[in-house]
């Protein structure tokens, strides 16, 4: 507890595994833990990324680990390496994810199945083993990074939404499961954040601006809020649903758009 009776939100007692640890969201998520004095463990397919992180933490606080989260056998293997290095994982943030961008009609199967294994089969891989240890202590928390494109159609992103509508409804029955065994599961769900994924989609014709404003006949919102977020307001809702202040939420979606989907 903090000197006024408040839960402390320090995650200095804690180890929290990152997926999708070396970019983006996911990067800044890690920075904000390690700053916080958790220990962590990143995982993530960028070795240059990852070796970015490493050069400025403390040895005793990162572990890191290249690992295509859609190979389960993988995924297994750098838990059981991780949790010898750091310690039993407390904490578990699912960020890793993929955009393909592409007309349902048009994706050829390898877009549509990569999709899938990566944002929906590698945070099944995820979740599967590291709950696993947690029903066993009685104890954890989980946040799965969806997005607001679950629940709300967006032209030339079905492959994208339909994962992350996958990953929002995995995590809701996850938590459902897990809630007698003390273990809370999550789901935040960003808009148009500003990360490479995003500056990706301005690169082949859209911009922040047309995102802000909308679009009548891409038949898409503008954000009311006018304005893109900054990876690390995303990543304030992260810990908040992973520290002990929300220590009696579960099974929630919480949107960090803007406005963008007026909360649908």
């Amino acid at each position: 507890m903090s000197s006024d009776g408040s839960t402390d939100i320090s995650f200095s007692e804690a180890c929290v595994l990152v997926t999708g640890a070396a970019n983006g969201i996911g990067e800044a998520l890690t920075q904000a833990l390690l700053a916080q004095g958790a220990r962590v463990m990143a995982f993530d397919q960028d070795t240059a990324g990852l070796q970015a992180l490493q050069a400025h933490a403390n040895p005793a606080q990162l572990f890191i680990a290249e690992v295509d989260i859609s190979d389960a056998a993988a995924v297994n293997a750098a838990v059981m390496e991780g949790e010898r290095a750091l310690g039993p994982i407390d904490k578990l943030a699912c960020v890793a994810g993929i955009l393909q961008m592409g007309k349902i009609a048009d994706l050829t199967d390898e877009q549509w199945s990569r999709t899938f294994a990566v944002n929906v089969n590698g945070t099944f891989n995820v979740c599967r083993v590291v709950s696993q240890g947690m029903i066993a202590r009685k104890r954890g928390a989980i946040v799965n990074v969806s997005s607001n494109a679950a629940t709300t159609p967006r032209a030339s992103m079905g492959a994208y939404a339909a994962s992350k509508a996958a990953v929002t409804q995995m995590t809701r029955c996850l938590g459902l499961e897990l809630a007698e065994h003390g273990i809370r599961c999550n789901i935040v769900s960003p808009g148009s954040t500003d990360t490479e994924m995003q500056r990706a989609m301005w690169r082949t014709g859209s911009s922040a601006e047309m995102v802000i404003q909308g679009s009548l006949a891409g038949y898409r919102l503008g954000i009311p809020l006018r304005k893109i977020a900054r990876a690390d307001e995303i990543v304030e809702s992260i810990l908040f649903l992973l520290s002990d202040r929300a220590s009696h939420i579960t099974l929630h979606d919480l949107r960090v758009d803007g406005g963008a989907t007026l909360d649908q």
